[in-house]
């Protein structure tokens, strides 16, 4: 089947954020007195929004005002190490571009605040390739919940039969199952391969070249 709509995640999808983020959330952690989380269980949530990702990964209960005061102090190492660690994965750039000359529409719904993404976009030099970008913010029930993928689909009049959700994560490929999209997990972010397989996506893309190969 060839796809119009390509609806991407961006944290291990688009960009390697993986090493800003575990260096934040060690970070943020221990200035909260916190047990830190270990590398693994970092790597694994970041698929979903810190206001989830936080509180499982916490050894212990945290009040609303410590949770709040984690986060803020999270969201300030991150802007810090951003621009030493976060950088486009090779061949993302373009296939987005050569979708664009196919002229494909291509989103983005992120577990990012949408500051945060768009800034982040524009960092790796894609953000003009982009209908629209929704974080996490913009929604009020995150992955797996299919919110950000509806709004899209409803908002430009999507097929859903021609409409595909790309991502690195389990939770992914179970939004885009809840939305009734079409879903493809790719190898190179934060959920190894033989995970990915046991959610059950559509197809399994090992380079970005296979975005173009595979999907149009």
């Amino acid at each position: 089947m060839k796809f119009d709509n390509f609806i991407f995640d961006f944290d291990g999808t688009l960009a390697d954020t993986k090493k800003c983020g575990e260096i934040a959330t060690r970070q943020a952690f221990e200035d909260m007195n916190l047990k830190i989380p270990d590398a693994p269980e970092i790597t694994y949530y970041m698929g979903i929004p810190i206001e989830e990702s936080f509180v499982k990964m916490a050894h212990r209960s945290l009040s609303n005002e410590e949770l709040n005061q984690l986060m803020t102090v999270f969201r300030q190492k991150y802007r810090e190490l951003e621009q030493h660690y976060i950088c486009e994965f090779a061949g993302i750039n373009e296939a987005l571009t050569a979708l664009c000359h196919k002229h494909k529409k291509i989103f983005v719904v992120s577990s990012k605040k949408s500051e945060v993404l768009d800034r982040n976009l524009s960092a790796i030099g894609v953000q003009h390739l982009i209908t629209e970008a929704i974080g996490s913010d913009q929604v009020t029930n995150y992955k797996p919940d299919p919110e950000g993928l509806n709004y899209i689909v409803q908002q430009y009049n999507l097929k859903n039969c021609h409409t595909i959700y790309i991502g690195d994560a389990i939770f992914d490929i179970k939004m885009a199952q809840n939305a009734g999209i079409s879903s493809a997990a790719v190898t190179w972010g934060s959920h190894q391969a033989k995970d990915l397989l046991h959610a059950n996506p559509d197809y399994i893309i090992n380079d970005p070249s296979e975005i173009l190969t595979v999907l149009t």
